[in-house]
């Protein structure tokens, strides 16, 4: 499992020059290093691997860590990320942080270097580095890019060595930038988590006079830790755009991560812009029960369900939905910034659910409401938070059905789900003859471009309204600028709706962005004249998100759209 002559051998090759100082060297470190307990250890547990091998050695040392249950939940459960820690024991505390991060997922590596990969039986959730003697391979450094661009954690020890004591306390030396590049390499949030440990007045005194030797003690330090608990504490997710943007070097970046991991611990106000927590999936069985209650209104042909969810209290689907839409929508730059994204209108709409009974995972969801029901009942719709809306839009009401707050959560994306939801909304619309006209705010992100957003609005409002009635209005309307029709209308005229569309693409492609899935879905859904937008509505709620309200006259379904999600409904 660990052996002396392997260390010497990978970090100190020269000592097998010098066979005489070699041997004496290696006698000394088989004591320091406590290799007849490693030994015993790998006979006792030769079968134990991975997280298996730590929990046990945690056991063997009575060795425990404290978290506050709110902060577990800043560990994000999905998605790539990357874990910063100071390293103020140098052995256990890695091993704790290991099996804190494995209460919330097991996709995640550690970054170690030679010593650690010394242990065999931690191989398994290593990335290695050789931050002794520098060089670490290339392709060492992109199995890391790799580990994150499949949206696992990597966890790394900035400082790459134990923390020494200085004038204020025990604390980390200087940072490496190794995580600062391979985070925004892979456009990863940062997470940062204060351990808060600390080794013997032996070890500390030790270092100030010869730091080699103290850092051959650290085995020893180890053996100190008996039956000790450790305190740990979780900051909020850094996300990539707010270490992206600050205007400085990444030298003077990583010292800021540093001092900011350091406040943590003191309460005090964080450096960077952070994000809050989402909240953890529910327990799947539980799920898979209470969806399995729903109503059932049809199936895809990869074996997707499709379910009615009627609203009921303390609901392991609500918080769910809730839960998913915020991380549906973080991921587009749009979101509430609270643990899920629930309402009140939640309470009294109803929520077409995709189901994916293989994985137990709610692929996306659209909330419904039957707005001639839900006024009937003297409630308000969603939409009036966003739109004053006029007399004219009564008949609309008493055939109408919101739609809204949709979402396919990120693993999904391109795997036609969004497509599916649309069957099923076919579905309901089969169930009820009643309702004529569907509408709803369909979201452009505040990420985008001023100029991109302008574009679209300007583009929609061109191509989709209608002046000769107004049938609502905005509460904060997004205004374009005065000349911007003018500077605009050689590219884009009006006179024929495709050439502008394609003109369109090319001037949000020359800024990196693309028309919004929604967007060009409504659109394109009914005949001419069968599709309105509003009004356009900035949402301060939701990251300044710009809704347009769509109005959908399904009369007007063009015949190969009403065949694809409507006459073959009863037969999903």
């Amino acid at each position: 499992m660990f052996s002396v002559d392997q260390v010497i051998k990978q970090t100190y090759p020269q000592l097998e020059q010098r066979p005489m100082f070699g041997s004496i060297a290696k006698r000394v470190l088989r004591g320091l290093l406590h290799e007849k307990d490693f030994v015993e250890f790998g006979e006792q547990y030769p079968h134990l691997t991975g997280l298996d091998f730590v929990e046990q050695v945690l056991e063997k040392f009575e060795f425990t860590y404290t978290i506050r249950d709110k902060e577990l939940e800043r560990i994000p459960a999905t998605g790539r990320c990357v874990i910063i820690a100071n390293h103020p024991i140098g052995t256990l505390d890695g091993l704790a942080l290991i099996k804190l991060v494995s209460e919330v997922r097991k996709d995640f590596k550690v970054v170690a270097n030679q010593v650690l990969m010394a242990i065999e039986p931690l191989h398994s959730l290593l990335l290695p580095v050789n931050n002794m003697n520098g060089g670490t391979p290339k392709e060492n450094i992109q199995r890391i890019q790799d580990y994150l661009s499949n949206e696992g954690v990597v966890i790394i020890f900035p400082a790459g060595e134990v923390s020494r004591l200085g004038p204020s306390g025990v604390k980390d030396g200087d940072w490496r930038g190794g995580f600062l590049r391979m985070a925004t390499a892979a456009q990863a949030p940062i997470l940062p988590i204060y351990v808060n440990g600390k080794n013997s007045p032996l070890f500390y005194g030790l270092s100030a006079i010869c730091k080699p030797l103290s850092t051959m003690l650290l085995v020893k330090e180890m053996f100190k830790q008996q039956s000790k608990t450790l305190p740990m504490r979780i900051g909020e997710l850094i996300p990539y755009e707010s270490y992206r943007s600050l205007p400085v070097s990444n030298k003077e970046k990583v010292r800021i991560f540093r001092r900011h991991l350091y406040r943590i611990a003191k309460k005090k106000k964080p450096l960077f812009v952070t994000q809050s927590a989402i909240a953890h999936p529910e327990p799947r069985q539980e799920l898979k029960t209470a969806i399995e209650e729903c109503e059932h209104i049809g199936a895809t042909a990869d074996n997707k369900q499709i379910y009615l969810y009627q609203y009921q209290g303390s609901s392991p689907i609500m918080r769910e939905i809730g839960r998913l839409r915020e991380v549906a929508f973080r991921a587009v730059g749009e979101g509430s910034g609270l643990r899920r994204d629930v309402d009140r209108y939640d309470s009294y709409y109803e929520h077409l659910i995709l189901w994916d009974a293989n994985d137990l995972e709610i692929v996306g969801a659209y909330r419904l409401g039957d707005t001639a029901r839900i006024l009937a009942n003297g409630n308000k719709l969603y939409t009036e938070t966003l739109f004053n809306y006029q007399h004219g839009m009564q008949k609309y009401f008493d055939q109408g059905l919101e739609l809204g707050r949709s979402f396919v959560q990120p693993r999904y994306w391109g795997k036609r789900s969004l497509d599916y939801l649309w069957y099923g909304i076919g579905a309901y619309l089969v169930k009820n003859p009643q309702i004529r006209y569907m509408f709803g705010p369909v979201s452009i992100s505040d990420a985008l471009p001023k100029a991109a957003k302008d574009l679209l609005v300007y583009f929609y409002n061109l191509h989709f309204s209608d002046d000769s009635v107004e049938l609502a209005r905005s509460k904060i309307p997004y205004d374009l600028p005065k000349d911007f029709a003018e500077n605009i209308q050689a590219q884009i005229t009006g006179q024929d709706y495709k050439a502008d569309f394609m003109a369109l693409k090319d001037l949000l492609a020359n800024m990196g962005c693309n028309v919004p899935t929604l967007y060009k879905q409504y659109s394109e859904v009914c005949e001419p004249g069968g599709v309105q937008f509003l009004d356009f509505n900035v949402d301060p709620d939701f990251n300044d998100c710009v809704d347009g309200l769509v109005l959908v006259d399904t009369q007007m379904l063009k015949a190969k759209k009403r065949a694809r999600y409507m006459a073959g409904a009863a037969d999903l």
